[in-house]
């Protein structure tokens, strides 16, 4: 209750961006030969961002969520760091969250 669900569809094409955004930083994830404790967290944030963009209609504040908890548990790993930019750039296509 109290978050705002944005309107979007497969066809939208900041779902699709997110998708695909998602989706890059989870291979680039899976093939990285390192492992490095706060994995999990990110495996499984990655996991419900796809949920919610194959939903078709996230919700801004737990898109923002999600990416805080991924950016803080690969944010030291520097070879994912361009597919984490785009994955925050697929995130902002959706606008701030609303101010309460």
């Amino acid at each position: 209750m109290g978050q705002k669900r944005i309107t979007g569809s497969v066809d939208d094409p900041r779902v699709a961006e997110l998708r695909t955004a998602v989706s890059r930083l989870r291979r680039e994830l899976a093939g990285l030969p390192v492992d490095f404790p706060d994995r999990p967290i990110a495996e499984d944030e990655l996991a419900a961002l796809d949920a919610m963009a194959v939903r078709g209609v996230p919700e801004i504040p737990r898109l923002r969520r999600s990416l805080l908890l991924i950016a803080g548990s690969i944010g030291s790993v520097s070879a994912l760091a361009a597919g984490l930019r785009e994955v925050r750039n697929a995130v902002d296509l959706f606008g701030e969250p609303p101010r309460t």
